[in-house]
């Protein structure tokens, strides 16, 4: 197995695992309390990934963890619990499924890569897939709850990309950073929670065990696995591996649950699952290697990777046999300064 593909491979844990959800919050929480499974999916995961690392964000770090922590967390689990609540039949997730498209755009905007036909095309076709597992005739549509739905997914989706964009600060490694964004998100979620649902319920023994499940196996490692696969991948192959998190739920909901999956399910699974495999394809390259670069495109790449550019060996063996005056030496030193320097613009 190549590097890349292990990294996928890890990374895709963190959405198969979320689709676990769904069946531990119906069979194992106490119901009507979206906000509070929030507050115990993030905060106490957090604080134990705080305590097992004892590092703390500094300087630009703090709002940083802060806004990651919101738009990846904070914002984002109270908005998809929102939109399940107000749109039935799996809508929400249909709606949340058009993250792959947000990320393209967004990623675009803030890292500069621009969308091919195949970025499209796969967020397309994962969303398409995705919308034939879990729609059912005769859903209904809330406003409410539609706009509640794109906002959670264009928060997830900005948190991928900044994510991306700031990675991370030297010396800190990605458990770290996890729990500064699980512990910010779920300080955002706290009021919040407090001030809508208010004081928490009585638990049993069950509700304890399905938040154990969901603040360490279901977030604080799957978390980890997905910022570190952000980290390694491009925004847009991380992304693409959110449709299997509805995949996920619903073959769950089969085995478990004893939910129907028709023909209907299975295409749209399977055209969901090709659409995550195309996603982790990379580009061919073209023939000749690098043959269609240009040589200003091929010194970004070298100073990109830090290699230092040479002189042409016929250069340097008609530079070391002509003899230069100490004035010429030095103005020949400062030409070339000037013209390493102009490359490297």
């Amino acid at each position: 197995m190549s590097r890349k593909a292990a990294v996928v491979a890890l990374t895709a844990l963190a959405p198969i695992s979320w689709g676990s959800t769904y069946f531990v919050t119906t069979e194992f929480l106490p119901p009507d309390r979206p906000l509070f499974t929030g507050l115990m999916r993030a905060l106490p995961a957090g604080l134990l990934l705080l305590a097992l690392t004892r590092k703390l964000p500094r300087g630009a770090w703090w709002w940083k963890s802060a806004v990651l922590g919101a738009l990846n967390i904070g914002a984002f689990f109270p908005l998809l619990f929102l939109a399940a609540y107000r749109l039935p039949g799996g809508v929400a997730a249909v709606v949340g499924s058009v993250g792959p498209l947000l990320v393209v755009g967004l990623a675009a905007l803030f890292l500069g890569d621009k969308p091919t036909a195949k970025s499209l095309l796969t967020a397309i076709a994962a969303a398409f897939g995705v919308s034939l597992v879990v729609l059912k005739a005769g859903a209904a549509l809330d406003l409410v709850g539609v706009v509640a739905g794109l906002l959670s997914a264009l928060s997830m989706s900005a948190g991928v990309v900044f994510t991306k964009r700031w990675g991370r600060p030297e010396g800190v490694g990605a458990l770290a950073l996890t729990g500064w964004q699980l512990t910010a998100g779920g300080l955002v979620i706290l009021p919040v929670a407090f001030l809508v649902e208010g004081a928490p319920p009585t638990l049993t023994g069950a509700n304890l065990a399905g938040y154990a499940y969901l603040a360490f196996g279901n977030t604080a490692i799957s978390y980890f696995l997905w910022f570190r696969g952000i980290e390694r991948l491009s925004a847009s192959s991380v992304t693409l591996l959110g449709p299997l998190s509805p995949i996920t739920a619903a073959i769950i909901g089969w085995a478990a649950l004893g939910q129907a999956l028709g023909p209907v399910q299975l295409l749209g699974m399977a055209i969901a699952f090709g659409a995550t495999l195309a996603g982790q394809l990379s580009p061919r390259t073209r023939k000749g290697g690098e043959a269609g670069n240009t040589g200003k495109d091929r010194a970004e790449k070298d100073e990109k990777d830090g290699k230092v550019v040479e002189a042409a060996p016929e250069a340097r063996a008609v530079a070391a046999d002509r003899p230069f005056s100490p004035a010429e030496e030095s103005g020949r030193k400062v030409s070339i300064d000037l013209e390493v320097s102009a490359v490297r613009r």
